[in-house]
């Protein structure tokens, strides 16, 4: 059988490169297009194996995901040295060089079309070796507030056991990272790294560039400043971002949207971008997944439905699962509420320990209003000291040391709560 091509190139060479293609028994240009979404179109029109790109002015890695999700080999043309090396930002490693003849341009797409070259476009996630940092998705269903808050404090009790921590919003729905901690929304952070990796550019000087340092060993990347700017969070652009920030960090703590709907599905037979990408991009990357609920029945009844979806969706299949149920109060959950909230997760989820954060309204409203963090505002309060217990159980799964001191006020670290078991 012929291998089928579909050429998206642009510039003189394109006329030499169809002539050797076609000219060679075993291959056949099903179709020459004049730009990348006639490719696209071809391509998931199943008339090519293999696209033949060059580098162009809209070829980035949400471009190189649409021509992916057909399930074509994908295979670089540049037209120089400098073309090359872009391409191979992008995550294209299979490349013609811009001197290659017709046999040389030949054996690439058939070594393509035969598995023999690299199909993914970005770089596939490895396991962590090495000093390589630990994601930590901070997750939870609608209606679980304070993810952000949680997400930012256990950030700040991290960096302050010792850790490098970098924090990233990640919530396309309503992230409120840069608020929690007094940021000016205009701050870029996240989607400009995104950015940055869409077009093939994303490095260390990047992150340092946009990265704001709020305290010693925190950094912040704030999230997007408007809830239409969604499509700026792609999956293709995430992916190697997660990676890029877990080797310049210890930990690296992301605050998720609630969703895991795969919503392009909705779309039927057509392309689109995710609004659940960026959520699903972290969960994936994640080592550790916080998964976040809250201490009433409604909150408790979302909660066991969500930890059901987390485990049936396949996202975080590898990942360390921690459970954590916040604004834990008797008025909701009887006299006994941390044992209550263990029993019921244990119960209907199966959730065999449980990490509880009190009810603290009072300071919690005043580090909303004044944009500090909890221990800025109420160091030795109640929920002060359970997220430092919490963030000592993420450092133990982390495997990160510290050389940090413990002060009097954390000393006796919280621990989880497990159900059927009396103190």
């Amino acid at each position: 059988m012929r291998v089928t091509v579909v050429l998206a190139v642009r510039g003189a060479r394109e006329a030499a490169l169809a002539a050797a293609l076609d000219g060679h028994p075993d291959i056949v240009v099903t179709r020459r297009c004049a730009d990348l979404v006639e490719a696209v179109a071809a391509l998931h029109a199943g008339l090519g194996a293999v696209a033949l790109v060059s580098e162009q002015p809209h070829l980035d890695r949400d471009a190189l995901a649409q021509l992916m999700a057909s399930g074509a080999v994908v295979v670089g043309a540049p037209s120089g040295a400098d073309a090359a090396d872009h391409l191979r930002a992008l995550g294209l490693e299979s490349l013609v060089g811009p001197e290659a003849d017709a046999v040389e341009v030949a054996a690439a797409v058939l070594a393509a079309a035969d598995g023999d070259a690299p199909r993914a476009p970005v770089p596939v996630q490895q396991p962590r070796v090495g000093n390589d940092g630990a994601v930590v998705a901070v997750w939870g269903p609608t209606g679980a507030p304070v993810r952000t808050t949680l997400a930012v404090n256990l950030s700040v009790e991290l960096a302050r056991a010792g850790a490098d921590v970098v924090c990233a919003d990640a919530d396309t729905y309503g992230g409120a990272v840069a608020h929690a901690l007094g940021l000016l929304d205009e701050a870029p952070g996240l989607a400009a790294l995104a950015r940055a990796s869409v077009g093939g550019s994303l490095g260390d000087d990047v992150m340092e560039r946009y990265a704001v340092r709020v305290a010693h060993g925190l950094r912040v990347l704030g999230g997007i400043t408007r809830a239409e700017r969604w499509p700026e969070l792609s999956r293709a652009a995430l992916d190697p971002v997660w990676d890029m920030l877990r080797a310049n960090a210890d930990i690296v703590v992301i605050d998720c949207g609630f969703s895991l709907e795969r919503d392009e599905a909705l779309s039927y037979d057509t392309h689109a971008p995710q609004r659940n990408a960026a959520t699903l991009s972290a969960l994936e990357a994640a080592d550790i997944v916080v998964v976040v609920g809250r201490a009433e029945p409604l909150g408790i009844q979302r909660l066991v439905q969500a930890v059901g979806e987390l485990e049936e969706s396949g996202h975080a299949a590898s990942a360390r699962r921690i459970v954590a149920v916040n604004r834990v109060r008797s008025s909701v959950a009887g006299p006994r509420p941390e044992r209550a909230v263990a029993d019921a997760l244990r119960r209907f989820a199966g959730v065999e320990a449980v990490w509880p954060i009190p009810d603290d309204p009072r300071t919690c409203d005043v580090a909303a209003l004044s944009g500090r963090s909890l221990r800025e505002t109420r160091s030795r309060s109640a929920v002060v000291r359970a997220l430092a217990g919490l963030a000592v159980e993420i450092r133990k799964a982390a495997a990160v040391t510290s050389d940090a001191e413990d002060s009097p006020d954390t000393l006796v670290q919280p621990r989880p709560v497990r159900a059927g078991v009396t103190d």
